[in-house]
């Protein structure tokens, strides 16, 4: 866990699973790990910690869901559409996510960035902001890659 990441979940005694109000479930096997390309695109999606929430807002800090998924990616040279949907459809899914790979929740009405061990960073909701929390947290539809 990075200083930043760190930071967040210190007022939950540093465990990230007490920001979603419940245990975070491990993913059964092994999980891939995180590549330097991997690592790269969370070190930026953690720079967004903290951002607030703004429906239809794309910038720096002041984003919705997706806004902030396309800020993340687009700081390595990756394009992706605007809005979830076109997100989702634009990446191909997987069942084996990576660290940095784009969850779907919601009936596909919300994107975030995978961390690893069933956990994930978006811009949640305008009480909230953008945080670290379980993929569990909002029904979960799937996983998308873009490498």
């Amino acid at each position: 866990m990075n200083d930043l990441a760190a930071a967040v979940s210190a007022p939950f005694g540093g465990d990230p699973a007490a920001t979603t109000g419940g245990p975070v479930a491990q993913p059964e096997g092994q999980e891939p790990a995180a590549s330097a390309g991997d690592q790269a695109i969370l070190d930026t999606a953690y720079q967004g910690l903290g951002g607030a929430y703004i429906w239809g807002g794309t910038d720096f800090m002041a984003w919705d869901c997706s806004g902030y998924v396309q800020w993340v990616y687009a700081q390595h040279g990756i394009e992706i559409p605007r809005v979830t949907w076109d997100q989702f459809a634009a990446g191909t899914p997987t069942t084996t996510p990576r660290p940095g790979d784009l969850v779907s929740q919601n009936g596909g009405s919300h994107v975030g960035i995978y961390l690893g061990g069933d956990q994930m960073i978006s811009a949640l909701n305008p009480e909230q902001g953008t945080i670290v929390h379980s993929v569990h947290a909002m029904p979960l539809d799937g996983y998308y890659t873009y490498r």
